[in-house]
Order: structure tokens, then C-alpha cells, then sequence
């Protein structure tokens, strides 16, 4: 996030849920819950919301703070998306955007080395 603005946390979450769910091929019907965690930086609105925007209006969700460590990313909203699927944990496409990457390059260079 650039910034602590509602309108701005509400778009770039639900960016992050639809690539989230395009990537992993997942319907609102298959998602069990979705957790949001904001920094304490942010206060604008609540991310969660995001989800009702994408017309998810079924889909359990919550909102929770992310800890305030020293350390840790500013403006930042964090997506955990339980769902039923029969993919393994290597198939799952884990989506990192804009400054987040640098929290899991890993997996975001690992993805990027796939094809398709």
C-alpha cells in the first residue's frame, strides 16, 4: 500500500484476492474463510470488505492486526485464503504484489521460473 486511504486499501485488496483466486483456479463456493491482517499503519477502512466489493457475499472473513515488530513491511495487507482443493502445497500459487515481494522471493522467483 502507498497509502492509508480507503479507497486505496480496498482496490489493491481486492486485486489481490482476484489474482489470488484466478491463480489458483478457486470459486467463492470453494473458500472456507478468508483472514485479512493490516499493519498497524493502516486504519482506513477494513480490508475485508474488499471481499463483498468482488461480490463474495458467502465467504466467511476477519480482520486482525499484523504485529508491530521493528522489522516488519509497512502498509501492509496480508490475504490467507483457506480452500478445498485436492492441489498439493507446491501447486498453490502463493501471490505477492508491489513491495511484498521482498517477503517471500522465494516462492515469487520459484513461480516465476514455471511456465505458464
Amino acid at each position: 500500500m502507498d497509502r492509508d486511504e480507503a479507497r486505496h486499501i480496498l482496490e489493491r485488496t481486492q486485486e489481490l484476492l482476484l489474482e489470488l483466486a484466478a491463480a489458483n483456479d478457486v470459486q467463492p463456493e470453494e473458500m472456507s474463510s478468508i483472514c485479512f491482517t493490516m499493519t498497524p499503519d493502516l486504519h482506513a477502512t477494513f480490508p475485508a470488505e474488499a471481499a463483498r466489493k468482488v461480490g463474495w457475499q458467502y465467504v466467511p472473513v476477519i480482520c486482525m492486526r499484523e504485529l508491530d515488530v521493528p522489522h516488519g513491511l509497512p502498509k501492509t495487507v496480508r490475504v490467507l485464503m483457506q480452500v478445498e482443493t485436492g492441489k498439493s502445497q507446491e501447486e498453490i500459487r502463493h501471490i505477492y504484489q508491489y513491495g511484498a515481494v521482498v517477503l517471500r522471493e522465494d516462492l515469487v522467483k520459484s513461480r516465476e521460473e514455471l511456465p505458464g
